[in-house]
């Protein structure tokens, strides 16, 4: 067996102390959508919210406090965006039976599973790091909440902390 050739990277470790007390500063953003699906990029509140808050370094944690609704990263485009709505719908799609919408089953009368299955997909939360008072994001990526149960009045909770 032949060795195989190892690439070794090196790196530098930011390993540097920072001084300070922690932090934290929450607020809840209320968030309207007109459309049963929908995908909005909540980028700049987010990204206003931390520039206010009294922690230069640190995370942001964001959160949907919905069953039927989430928060990812990615870009935004429109071609794309209707791309990711077409897979939520062929992932979960909406229509076809599920036993959250039989009353032999469930007492829930929005007939909404779909959404709850495609915010199970996204997720309900994220988490981004904070570095000298900014968002630590790449170059296109964007916070989107995505709406599966709409339009509604959702509430998304932000909480900063750092130091």
């Amino acid at each position: 067996m032949k060795n195989a050739a190892v690439t070794a990277i090196e790196t530098k470790p930011n390993i540097e102390a920072k001084e300070g007390t922690y932090k934290v500063a929450s607020t809840t953003l209320v968030i309207t959508t007109k459309e049963r699906v929908e995908l909005k990029t909540i980028t700049e509140q987010i990204a206003e919210f931390v520039s206010q808050a009294p922690v230069r370094d640190g995370m942001v944690q964001i959160s949907s406090l919905h069953t039927t609704a989430g928060i990812m990263l990615n870009e935004i485009q429109d071609a794309l965006l209707a791309d990711i709505k077409d897979l939520f719908g062929k992932v979960v799609p909406h229509g076809v039976y599920y036993k959250h919408n039989d009353p032999l089953f469930s007492d829930c009368d929005r007939h909404n599973a779909d959404a709850h299955l495609r915010a199970i997909v996204v997720g309900p939360s994220l988490s981004i790091p904070i570095e000298n008072g900014k968002l630590k994001l790449g170059t296109w990526q964007q916070v989107l909440f995505t709406e599966f149960d709409g339009p509604n009045n959702r509430k998304i909770h932000v909480q900063v902390m750092g130091i």
